[in-house]
């Protein structure tokens, strides 16, 4: 038998390899074709066309809306009580304020400085002996910039009959004197602070919903005025399941403690 030489068979084994590098392309040549778009945007599909509110009748004549008053609703100024320095509205005592409005506007049933004789009576006893704690119907004072002018005005709530109260919001000008920019008495479920505005929130006619309320600062007219109102339906609460009875203890097999 005729024995080759050595690398003569080294050189046919070497024709019938393909090369180390064709054989590396070869391998990674599926994950390259699956990483090529990395990075890249992907599209997100079809996506709804915009389109804007329609007008519903529009050769229906519309109502005429009144313009505002360029010259602003004159101010309601407290009468009776001393200016404030530096428009600091803290150092008014709001009990003080309000016994105050009640003497500019005495025997006042109806309006925003409407309260029914019981409570009048309660508010001109606040402070006073005899009467029991806590039954002063004027609540502790709020304060917080509600007009932008860098300075605190003063929130007063008083509580009248029947889950009523009156909410009412006073600033002071450059002159010290104690303008009230809002009032308004209904029967209030709760009220809220949000940056500028107060918030009230009231029972709306429907159950199980609450008619929320924002008073905002108008710079023209130089009050606060009701600029947004929403009716929310309350989350219902499920029924808490009552705790079941105990159950007695089975006596435990022998031979275990």
């Amino acid at each position: 038998m005729r024995a080759f030489p050595f690398p003569a068979a080294a050189s046919r084994a070497r024709a019938a390899l393909p090369a180390l590098p064709a054989l590396i392309g070869l391998a990674l040549a599926p994950l390259l074709a699956g990483c090529g778009d990395t990075g890249g945007p992907v599209g997100a599909g079809a996506t709804p066309t915009a389109s804007g509110p329609v007008h519903l009748w529009p050769d229906r004549k519309g109502a005429s809306v009144p313009p505002a008053d360029p010259e602003g609703a004159p101010p309601v100024y407290v009468q009776g009580l001393a200016p404030v320095r530096d428009q600091n509205v803290h150092e008014v005592d709001p009990v003080a304020l309000v016994q105050a409005e009640l003497r500019a506007g005495p025997n006042t049933d109806a309006g925003a400085d409407g309260m029914p004789p019981q409570t009048v009576a309660a508010i001109e006893a606040c402070g006073q002996e005899g009467q029991p704690p806590g039954k002063c119907p004027v609540l502790t004072p709020y304060y917080r910039d509600l007009t932008d002018n860098g300075r605190d005005e003063l929130v007063v709530g008083i509580e009248l009959p029947d889950r009523m109260m009156s909410v009412r919001v006073y600033t002071a000008d450059p002159d010290g004197r104690l303008n009230r920019i809002m009032a308004t008495t209904q029967t209030v479920v709760g009220v809220e602070l949000a940056g500028e505005d107060v918030i009230l929130r009231v029972p709306s006619g429907d159950p199980g919903y609450e008619l929320i309320t924002v008073w905002s600062w108008d710079g023209k007219q130089r009050t606060m005025l009701p600029t947004r109102e929403q009716i929310v339906r309350l989350p219902t609460t499920a029924p808490v399941a009552s705790p079941s009875a105990p159950q007695p203890l089975k006596p435990s097999p022998e031979g275990t403690p």
